[in-house]
């Protein structure tokens, strides 16, 4: 989801090719993409970097678009539209994409575990598994709910308690489930060379760039399997696949799993809203997601990068997945949400600060 792309926005065909054929050629045998990735164009570019040999090389991992499926029928039309595209018979690794409540009530109900239970038994796909982007207990009830082989969540050094966090890897990993870690840098914001981070790296008895201290805490937890790691240039590329020699479990030593806990708290205390995310202030009656409004807003002031907050707040809260924009403009000024709130927030004010900061 982030190749190399030419000023009008394309996939950089000859550069990203070269990249995913290096990487391969390098040891890398997990390849990652989905329905949506640089606007559809993602599975057709890796169908055709994995030709000349290269698909039999490789585990090859897609997801089924959830937000776009009305019907048992659109299951496999996707799939088929998506092995076309990928230009395989059979995809090794094939997730339910992106879970949350609602996508997984509807996928439940429409016959998501017979879809892949026929799709396994018809040799379309080899193994299911699903990623997520909703709290713990869901994690939990749809681990439950079918024989996965693997899982999918955002993990990272500042996400322990975000998700599904570490509750979820552990739960999933006592019930035999193979882990998937996505955004084990946050999306680039943990390789940023932060003002008051880098004084905290620096006491390190063996120096490290943060991407790298940042991937080496995520490669340190044994119930991980895959660490997927965006990479937009060739250079990324070779930084990544020479870390993950060193990237073993348990390797990290005390002081500098120590130091992890400063550079957390450095980042934290840049936090503007304390939120705790308890969520007592929703559902608002004007449709407002207010925790993750101040989350968004927080993630741009913690990682003085307000575009890649701009862009996850746009993504997340515009309605690109369940259809309903949660924009902090949106706010009518009724202030039940204050009501509820146990840290006595002033609600209110501050989306009129997020709403100005990342504009209507």
């Amino acid at each position: 989801m982030r190749l190399p792309v030419k000023d009008n926005g394309q996939i950089d065909e000859n550069v990203a090719t070269d990249m995913v054929r290096y990487a391969i050629d390098n040891g890398v045998n997990y390849i990652d993409t989905a329905y949506p990735y640089h606007n559809g164009e993602s599975e057709p570019f890796v169908g055709r970097a994995l030709s000349n040999g290269y698909r039999e090389k490789v585990n090859l991992a897609t997801k089924l678009p959830s937000w776009l499926i009305n019907s048992r029928e659109d299951m496999d039309r996707y799939l088929d539209e998506q092995l076309a595209r990928l230009r395989t018979d059979c995809i090794d690794f094939y997730l339910v994409h992106g879970l949350i409540q609602p996508f997984w009530e509807n996928l439940s109900a429409l016959g998501i575990t017979e879809f892949l239970d026929d799709a396994i038994a018809d040799g379309r796909i080899r193994f299911a598994g699903f990623s997520f982007h909703d709290n713990t207990k869901l994690f939990k009830k749809i681990v439950k709910a079918y024989d996965w082989t693997f899982a999918q969540i955002q993990y990272n050094f500042m996400d322990e308690n975000y998700q599904a966090g570490t509750a979820g890897l552990k739960y999933a990993n006592k019930k035999g489930l193979g882990i998937v870690v996505m955004e084990p840098i946050r999306g680039g914001l943990l390789a940023k060379d932060l003002t008051g981070v880098r004084e905290i790296w620096q006491k390190a008895k063996v120096q490290h760039e943060p991407a790298e201290w940042a991937l080496r805490w995520v490669w340190n937890h044994p119930e991980v399997t895959v660490v997927l790691s965006g990479m937009s240039t060739p250079g990324q590329v070779r930084q990544n696949i020479a870390l993950a020699e060193n990237g073993t479990s348990d390797s990290l030593t005390k002081k500098e799993l120590a130091l992890f806990e400063k550079v957390r708290k450095e980042i934290e205390r840049r936090v503007i809203i304390p939120c705790t995310g308890c969520e007592y202030c929703i559902p608002c009656p004007h449709n407002v997601n207010i925790p993750d409004c101040f989350e968004y807003y927080n993630r741009g002031h913690m990682y003085e990068d307000s575009e890649d907050a701009k862009q996850i707040y746009t993504m997340f809260l515009g309605g690109f997945f369940n259809g309903i924009p949660n924009y902090a403009s949106l706010c009518q000024d009724c202030g039940k949400c204050e009501e509820k709130c146990p840290q006595g927030i002033p609600i209110r004010e501050n989306l009129k600060k997020v709403a100005e900061y990342f504009g209507k």
